[in-house]
């Protein structure tokens, strides 16, 4: 007895848009990633990748936490983009170069409001407690503005 398995007739061109779609919010995902951690870099006293190369855990830690803000902030521009392959990574790429913004400033602002000295935290060569602090505010805000994308 032979049992055939029923596929629809557009199986192969959806599962192959699928994939394409995939492979294209992807880069664009990337792409985000990319400035963000550039963002990042560039609003921060010292140059980040040096310090997290050196081992500096502060600035591991500050590192580590704005990219995790800075991808909660793309996944949910990109789940929240258009149903259109085309309109959706428009969307996506907007909404997440907006988002980065403004979590680049919010950071900025709550460092400055709390007065924690990030530069000389991130370049200490001892864990410093404020590193935690800058941590939290990244992660928190991240969300924030991740939920506002939404």
């Amino acid at each position: 007895m032979t049992s055939t398995l029923a596929l629809s007739d557009t199986f192969g061109s959806d599962l192959l848009r699928g994939i394409g779609a995939i492979l294209l919010y992807g880069v664009v995902g990337l792409l985000l990633m990319f400035a963000g951690f550039y963002a990042i870099d560039w609003t921060t006293p010292g140059k980040l990748s040096q310090l997290v190369h050196r081992g500096l855990p502060n600035a591991v830690i500050v590192t580590a936490s704005g990219l995790l803000s800075m991808a909660f902030i793309v996944v949910v521009a990109i789940f929240n983009s258009a149903s259109d392959l085309t309109e959706g990574l428009i969307t996506s790429l907007v909404y997440g170069l907006l988002g980065i913004v403004v979590q680049v400033i919010a950071v900025r602002l709550l460092e400055w409001a709390t007065r924690i000295d990030v530069g000389s935290t991130i370049e200490s060569e001892k864990f410093a407690p404020a590193s935690i602090v800058v941590a939290a505010a990244h992660l928190a805000l991240g969300l924030v503005v991740a939920v506002g994308i939404s």
